[in-house]
């Protein structure tokens, strides 16, 4: 079950909004085949790891191993639940169940009515945490948040009357903001953070795709010439004005009187499993206010502003501390 879970890993960013999963086949105490989802769109783990075995007759006598439920219904590939069925698999092992309501326990109903023996909850705590994304995104219907910011050891996350882009971490703090952006579906600012940094929100720093933009524009204010309304990726403009598209800018009306919800409501129908929130001060308190998060990713550098813009308050577990580039890096987690 390790195994499948290094396997399924390989498909971060790549396969969403589908879950990370992998398979292997097990022969006599000896692996015959291993696979995982690859790309969203392509073949499940399961098939793939059925597809690696030479000799399909071992199959069976072997037991498959997957750290998530094989589907039970037809999407964009076949179900694999099916597909054990007709390769007569006897035993499956799996980590967790998929809560996911076309699946939720049907493919373990269909195999076991056809006589597979299947047993679960295998690692289930290392498997749900995995999928963290897809979980909270099935069962809460909304995306994963994951707060981002950087303060001085002064507790700042801006100067005082900012009038230029500000960029307070190491150039290793940066490279691994960039890899965070790439590994989730969306990212966040507020109107003020678009207008006085002028990000691209972009992975410049790393060779990958770019994750959609998102920024918080009520009264769509911020000029069309912003780098965050560049064709380097798509931008999602939340607004009271207008709901239309307008090349890679996609303009969406929402309630301001209940913007937190009705934002993550919003991008669970746009179908965003995850975004990064990264500014400012009061967007990002204001998640926290609602206690509508799911971690936050915090450095402390050894800069000392004096006055400006006070970092969100936050409290919860500090699972993780790293230095990075000589900033501390805190994982916080809401449990």
């Amino acid at each position: 079950m390790r195994k499948c879970l290094e396997l399924a890993s390989k498909g971060l960013k790549g396969v969403s909004p589908n879950p990370m999963v992998g398979s292997v086949i097990v022969c006599e105490g000896k692996i015959i085949g291993e696979g995982y989802h690859e790309k969203y769109g392509s073949h499940h783990a399961e098939v793939n790891a059925i597809a690696s075995v030479k000799n399909k007759s071992l199959l069976k006598s072997s037991t498959l191993y997957v750290n998530l439920e094989p589907c039970a219904h037809f999407g964009k590939t076949p179900p694999c639940s099916n597909l054990i069925i007709e390769c007569k698999i006897p035993k499956v092992v799996i980590g967790c169940v998929d809560s996911f309501s076309e699946v939720a326990g049907k493919g373990i109903e269909k195999m076991q009515k056809a006589g597979t023996e299947v047993i679960i909850s295998v690692l289930e705590q290392e498997s749900r945490e995995l999928n963290k994304r897809f979980f909270t995104f099935h069962e809460k219907k909304r995306p994963y948040i994951i707060l981002k910011w950087a303060e001085s050891k002064d507790g700042f996350i801006a100067p005082k009357n900012q009038t230029e882009p500000f960029w307070m971490t190491s150039s290793e703090s940066k490279k691994l903001v960039h890899k965070w952006r790439a590994e989730e579906d969306a990212i966040l600012v507020g109107r003020i953070t678009a207008e006085k940094d002028n990000p691209s929100l972009t992975v410049r720093e790393i060779e990958d795709e770019n994750p959609t933009r998102i920024v918080i524009d009520r009264d769509l204010k911020l000029s069309e010439e912003l780098n965050i309304f560049n064709s380097e990726a798509e931008t999602l403009i939340f607004n009271t004005l207008k709901t239309e598209e307008n090349n890679t800018n996609k303009y969406i009306s929402a309630d301001f009187n209940n913007l937190t919800e009705s934002i993550l409501q919003k991008l669970y129908k746009q179908n965003i499993q995850s975004v990064i929130i990264e500014g400012g001060r009061k967007t990002l308190q204001s998640f926290i206010d609602k206690n509508m998060w799911d971690e936050a990713r915090i450095f402390t550098t050894n800069k000392e502003l004096t006055d400006g813009v006070k970092a969100p308050s936050i409290k919860a577990e500090i699972v993780e501390e790293t230095e990075i580039g000589g900033d501390l890096l805190e994982i916080l987690i809401n449990a």
